[in-house]
């Protein structure tokens, strides 16, 4: 069985259904339209996917579709834009769109990596019709969001960030990969090596994410939340806890609390092991209903204190005086 399948999303709604968390409410997905797409997808790629509708494909050595998956696609992008929408209108003070197939790794004009559509970048212009002037996109899946950082890397309305482990796929988001022209500075990477656990997620955070995120500050933040950094995972190679997401999960509410009126929205990417992935994005859920808070454990490792130090030096002249 293909590791992105339905099972995932099953498996997220029997842990929240199994130990509901007061306080929420779930919303059925609608598709996202057209010009949705067109906001970050070129013509030809939507049109492509569309007209899969209904059939089997294979688009890459990864990225395959079912019959189905162009119409769960478009769900994805339309629960990530009204997720968006609803923090942004106050209807919502955060939210989390539990969504399948992931987006981070879609780019302009094509799928790979599981992802058809760029639903986060999607969210992003729809916080941006809907009044942000400035977005903080946060991706804490264990590969790099390469289709995210190509869509913004030339733009400075973006902020990008990532912790991410590398070398691995797709290859890309190493630290001097920092944006380019109006957006040079805007995209920020921690390629840390595999094995790294919640503490040195804490020390990127604290060290490199929330003081750039602080300078930034950002009216809307939201999150490439893949759980495949959990130490079960069988595509990842770290060694991250349910306390770890809920630590980052924190730090991310914390700030938008702090910085714009908590508006936060998180959007879930990748996670293979389904136990982990159910604990994880409940342990996540009760974050955001504030019913649990977590920090992260103190002992960075020398490993991800190198990445750190590589990342800071790659961005200084831009947020030196900050981080």
């Amino acid at each position: 069985m293909h590791p992105e399948s339905p099972g995932r999303l099953r498996a997220v709604r029997a842990a929240l259904d199994a130990t509901p968390v007061p306080g929420t409410r779930a919303e059925a997905a609608r598709k996202a339209t057209r010009d949705e797409l067109l906001a970050v997808h070129h013509q030809a790629h939507v049109a492509h996917v569309l007209s899969l509708r209904g059939r089997s494909s294979q688009l890459d050595p990864d990225t395959a579709m079912g019959p189905s998956s162009a119409d769960a696609a478009l769900l994805a992008a339309g629960a990530a834009v009204e997720a968006t929408v609803a923090v942004m209108e106050g209807r919502a003070t955060n939210a989390f769109a539990l969504v399948r197939p992931p987006g981070h790794h879609a780019e302009a004009d094509r799928a790979m990596g599981f992802c058809l559509f760029n639903n986060v970048a999607v969210a992003a212009e729809a916080a941006k019709r809907a009044g942000a002037e400035r977005v903080l996109v946060l991706d804490w899946d264990v590969h790099h969001g390469n289709g995210t950082q190509h869509l913004f890397e030339a733009r400075r309305d973006v902020l990008f960030c990532s912790a991410h482990q590398h070398p691995y796929y797709p290859g890309t988001g190493a630290p001097h990969e920092t944006g380019h022209g109006e957006g040079a500075g805007y995209t920020v990477n921690v390629a840390l090596p595999g094995g790294r656990r919640d503490a040195d997620y804490g020390a990127v955070f604290h060290d490199v994410f929330l003081p750039i995120a602080r300078a930034f500050r950002p009216d809307v933040v939201l999150v490439s939340a893949g759980f495949d950094p959990h130490e079960a995972d069988p595509v990842g190679g770290m060694d991250v806890t349910e306390r770890g997401f809920a630590a980052m999960a924190c730090a991310m509410k914390q700030l938008a609390d702090e910085l714009c009126r908590g508006r936060l929205a998180l959007f879930l990417e990748g996670g293979y092991d389904l136990g982990a992935l159910g604990r994880s994005v409940h342990a996540c859920v009760e974050v955001l209903a504030g019913h649990r808070r977590d920090d992260f454990p103190t002992g960075v490792s020398a490993q991800a204190q190198a990445s750190i130090t590589e990342t800071r030096s790659a961005l200084r002249g831009w947020w030196s005086a900050r981080t």
